[in-house]
């Protein structure tokens, strides 16, 4: 079993910038990919990035150049840094993981507000 816990939304101005953290705890050495996706209201949730154990990452469209993915293997964590952020991007984050046995594991999801 892995637990996920993200942290770090909140709201914020068109324009402006959020770190969005999730900590990974429980069978961590399982732990093969971990990624970020979004549910904006009224939409299904759709993948934002993502990165392998060993660090390549992968970004929608949207999002290229304005966030980055980034994993501390050592903390267990995955980070989202989101730059230029507008009104679109307004949607519960959620953190997510696969193991090497094919498991998957979410996070309860995090709530980024943008707005002015």
């Amino acid at each position: 079993q892995v637990q996920l816990v993200e942290s770090g939304g909140g709201l914020v101005e068109p324009g402006g910038s959020l770190r969005l953290s999730c900590a990974a705890s429980g069978n961590v050495f399982s732990i093969n990919s971990m990624a970020w996706y979004r549910q904006a209201p009224g939409k299904q949730r759709d993948l934002v990035a993502s990165i392998s154990r060993l660090g390549s990452t992968n970004y929608a469209d949207s999002v290229k150049g304005r966030f980055t993915i980034s994993r501390d293997n050592a903390k267990n964590t995955v980070y989202l840094q989101m730059n230029s952020l507008n009104f679109d991007n307004t949607a519960v984050y959620y953190c997510f993981c696969n193991t090497y046995s094919g498991a998957r594991y979410w996070g309860q999801g995090i709530q980024v507000t943008v707005s002015s």
